[in-house]
Formats: structure tokens, sequence, C-alpha cells
């Protein structure tokens, strides 16, 4: 992976299972790796400069080199609900790679890029930027694809 490259990318959804089912027999995507994540396995979680307390499903796979991933909010609030609300379900963000997150960081800060929501799991460190309103829709996440733990499940079995 190179600085900057698009690694993921991701899809809000509201149903998970029923997500899954429709790539994976519409469309061959997958398998699904599925994970439940929220303040007990999201380490320094913060939304919006406060600890977060939401809690969210995921499903992902590799497709060529990239991530998709499928989430899906469970409890809680955070960007993924403000997103809902303002554009409904559907695309939500590109991540980007960089080796170095904290240097990355700074550079999309002095360009202007505050961070909304932010945190680690596992080594998995993650940012999201502020880049909704500037990208029409978008936003842009920044991290270092660090090694993860176990899937709770797969999809298909």
């Amino acid at each position: 992976m190179k600085d900057g490259e698009i690694i993921q990318i991701a899809h809000l959804v509201e149903d998970l299972d029923a997500a899954m089912k429709h790539y994976w027999e519409a469309f061959d995507i997958g398998p699904w790796d599925i994970y439940t994540y929220g303040p007990d396995s999201v380490n320094n979680s913060l939304y919006r400069g406060k600890p977060a307390q939401h809690v969210y499903k995921i499903a992902v796979c590799w497709i060529n080199g990239i991530q998709m991933e499928l989430m899906q909010p469970v409890s809680g609030y955070s960007i993924y609900n403000e997103y809902i609300e303002k554009h409904g379900y559907g695309l939500h963000h590109m991540k980007l790679y960089f080796e170095d997150c904290e240097k990355a960081l700074q550079t999309y800060i002095a360009r202007g890029y505050e961070v909304v929501q932010s945190g680690n799991i596992g080594n998995d460190v993650f940012y999201y930027l502020d880049t909704e309103e500037r990208f029409q829709g978008a936003v842009i996440e920044i991290g270092n694809a660090g090694s993860i733990p176990e899937p709770e499940r797969r999809y298909p079995a």
C-alpha cells in the first residue's frame, strides 16, 4: 500500500444481513467477515471530541485490493446516524491509507479538515475527517490498515 491510496469504500445499510446476502447472491461479492464494535471494542473512541458510546455492526470483504465495508448503526449516535438523517443509506466514506496517520492528520488539519470521529480497533487507527460538505456528501477516513481481532462470524458460513 502507498500513502494516500484508497483502501476501503463503505456503505451504510439498514440491515447488514440482508445487504450481505444481496451482494453475495446478486454479484458474488464476499465472503464477508462480520464484527460488532462499540465502547468495549474501540479504544480512544471519540465522536465530535467526546467519548463515543455508539455501537455498530460491520461486514467487510476484499475486491481487487480494496476493502468493501457495510455498516449498520445499532445504538447510540455517531457520524453514521448524522449521515443517514441527511442523505439516507448508501455510500458513506472512502478510507485512505497512511503508514503514519498522525503525520497525515496534521497535514489535513492544516488544510482545514477537522476530525469528526476517531478511534482504534486493535492496531487499526482511524480518523473520519469533516469533508462531507466540501465533498458533496462523501466522508474521507484516513487509517493505517493495522491488524484487528478475528471476526465474530463469516457470511456465507
